[in-house]
């Protein structure tokens, strides 16, 4: 199993559930992180003063899947968050040792 960490813009959201959807991927947490990448935030105005937002908004998804389901769910985040500007995101792939439901005590990728 894998979870993948996706870390995309807000108004992608929706887009990329809906195309995970199609491919089957039915659960996933959602965070409302703050970040900067390489862009290092911007420079704003508000009523005529200047100022730094170092911490653009960003939506963390976090999600766990079987082997086999890692490369179509990887291309449907890649496919639907792409806008082609700076600050599109960040997808991160890490091993996930085991699982368990709580409820049923089921294990492995049946708890997924």
């Amino acid at each position: 199993m894998k979870k993948i960490e996706a870390i995309i813009k807000p108004f992608k959201l929706a887009e990329v559930k809906e195309s995970l959807n199609e491919i089957g991927v039915t659960g996933m947490t959602v965070t409302e992180v703050k970040g900067f990448g390489r862009q290092k935030g911007h420079t704003e105005i508000y009523r005529g003063s200047e100022y730094t937002v170092d911490f653009l908004p960003k939506v963390k998804l976090e999600i766990v899947l079987a082997d086999s389901q890692v490369k179509a769910a990887i291309e449907a985040i890649t496919k639907a968050a792409h806008t082609g500007k700076i600050g599109d995101g960040k997808i991160f792939v890490i091993p996930v040792e085991t699982a368990i439901r709580i409820r049923t005590d089921e294990q492995g990728e049946a708890a997924v």
